[in-house]
């Protein structure tokens, strides 16, 4: 018995000294230094089990966010608020302007059976959003990548609430904190990515989004987005008064020649 006890508490003060190790604020700081990096290639798998290449998901904007599927408070709240912000975004940018992925650090528990439960049990049914399973290797390399930072502890794991916002290149752009995520602190980036990053279409389709980057804006009342006409019209008199001025300026230089 003394022996039984003598390993429990080693093992305590082990979990202890683990948990000791994370630093909301050194944490933070490792992880706004990953902002500027590539992603890169990383092998994963889907609910069903097939290779998954995160370098597939290039040329749109991607939203990782890394959780564990053993947790039963933190990180079911940030899938959960997670998927409310991304349907506002998907709403006022189009389904298919981004992609999201859930990639479960625990490679030991977060099997592709259990990233498929773990997506049903938050309810999350949207488009373009996709649920991954590592394994130790691809878990480490990414979380050294994205800043993630996760410390084993009694309660499972003590990790910073990330979400990280990579351009369509593959660099990563933005870390968003929190369990409870602000609709524009996730949605203007993505709308900075969407609209307003150089298109090969050419110079008409870069204008329009141009206007659009300016028109959609947020709605506090609403907690959604709206293209506000108003600001299109202000900006297309705005060119029409600058073209009258321009003529009447040509006229009066003329008739004084």
């Amino acid at each position: 018995m003394h022996r039984f006890a003598l390993i429990v508490g080693l093992l305590f003060a082990a979990f202890a000294t683990v948990a000791a190790d994370y630093d909301r604020g050194d944490a933070v700081e490792i992880s706004q230094a990953a902002i500027g990096r590539h992603v890169g290639e990383h092998h994963l798998r889907d609910i069903d089990g097939q290779a998954f290449d995160l370098s597939r998901l290039q040329g749109k904007p991607l939203v990782i966010s890394m959780i564990y599927t053993s947790c039963h408070h933190v990180c079911p709240l940030i899938t959960k608020n997670l998927a409310d912000t991304v349907d506002v975004a998907q709403e006022a940018l189009g389904e298919d302007a981004f992609s999201v992925v859930t990639i479960g650090f625990d490679w030991k528990v977060d099997t592709p059976d259990r990233m498929r439960q773990y997506a049903v049990q938050q309810g999350v049914d949207l488009p373009n959003w996709y649920f991954l399973a590592a394994d130790a290797t691809a878990v480490n390399a990414l979380s050294e990548t994205l800043g993630f930072q996760f410390f084993v502890s009694t309660k499972g794991f003590d990790h910073l609430a990330q979400t990280t916002i990579v351009d369509s290149d593959g660099t990563i752009y933005r870390q968003v904190y929190g369990v409870d995520i602000n609709t524009q602190s996730l949605v203007e980036p993505l709308k900075e990515l969407v609209f307003d990053t150089p298109r090969r279409a050419g110079l008409i389709e870069h204008w329009l989004d141009t206007f659009k980057l300016f028109c959609t804006v947020y709605d506090p009342n609403s907690d959604r987005y709206r293209f506000d006409y108003s600001i299109f019209m202000t900006i297309f008199v705005g060119i029409l008064s600058l073209g009258a001025l321009a003529v009447f300026i040509v006229r009066e230089w003329r008739r004084a020649r």
